[in-house]
């Protein structure tokens, strides 16, 4: 049997609102030692947005960043995977789109995050990412 989405997935993943400041990002990113965070307004998924996204979208600006919301840094679009998919289907969208970050959403409602290093750790227990998103062996 496939192992589904569900299996492998963060639930309960953090979330921000669109005009949260991304300097306030940063430091909840920071402070929880997370890689995403989920963009919601009113229950709903509107974006993802990675320490990446923030470091290119916002802080390489240069300027005065603290006026600079969350929804300035998040892509324009946006992919997710349901629970009850199967995880191949994740990986093949992750490495479609060259992400490491998919949103999980059941019902329109953001229910969990799955990330490309959790996918690696669980099916090439030697190979593993870096904190840098690098790939290592750890052979």
């Amino acid at each position: 049997m496939a192992q589904r989405v569900r299996d492998v997935m963060t639930v309960n993943p953090r979330a921000v609102g669109p005009n949260t400041p991304a300097h306030q990002v940063a430091t909840i990113m920071r402070d929880e030692s997370l890689k995403a965070v989920m963009v919601t307004d009113d229950g709903r998924l509107r974006g993802l947005v990675t320490d990446r996204d923030l470091t290119v979208r916002i802080l390489a600006d240069g300027g005065d960043v603290s006026a600079r919301t969350v929804a300035e840094a998040c892509g324009a679009e946006l992919a997710s995977v349901a629970p009850e998919d199967d995880v191949d289907r994740a990986l093949m969208l992750m490495h479609a789109k060259e992400l490491r970050h998919l949103p999980v959403i059941d019902n329109g409602q953001p229910v969990g995050i799955i990330a490309l290093r959790d996918l690696t750790a669980e099916r090439a227990p030697d190979f593993a990412l870096d904190s840098h998103g690098a790939a290592d062996s750890m052979a």
